[in-house]
């Protein structure tokens, strides 16, 4: 029941397909399935965020994974690039402009309406 939220300094357009789009790579490479997943997106001024390596004059996309935890760096590394790739590719963010950060979470932490989470198998 993983919750990833995208702050951004920019107005992306078709928000919805981009954030279902998101919601698809997470459940590819990380094993997944979407209907537990929720991925939500803020925006905020640019003047409001600050990434030491990030060009000025660009805007920022920084992405907090919290995930259920078990899952290998590589898994967790290989999310990280194809979602930075994504948003490079169709919002043009320069790659010093983006940030990814993962938090683990044990399975219980994470809780639906209906459901507690439970550890993560391969």
């Amino acid at each position: 029941m993983p919750l990833l939220t995208i702050t951004t300094s920019t107005d992306p357009p078709a928000k919805q397909s981009f954030l279902g789009g998101v919601a698809d790579l997470y459940a590819d490479v990380m094993d997944s399935e979407t209907r537990f997943l929720t991925v939500n997106l803020r925006r905020s001024d640019r003047e409001d965020l600050w990434l030491g390596r990030a060009d000025p004059d660009e805007p920022i996309v920084l992405l907090e994974a919290d995930i259920r935890e078990g899952r290998p760096a590589d898994q967790r590394r290989s999310f990280a690039l194809a979602f930075m790739q994504t948003v490079r590719d169709e919002w043009g963010v320069p790659e010093p402009n983006m940030k990814v950060v993962f938090t683990e979470h044990e399975g219980a932490h994470l809780m639906g309406y209906d459901r507690v989470g439970g550890d993560w198998e391969p």
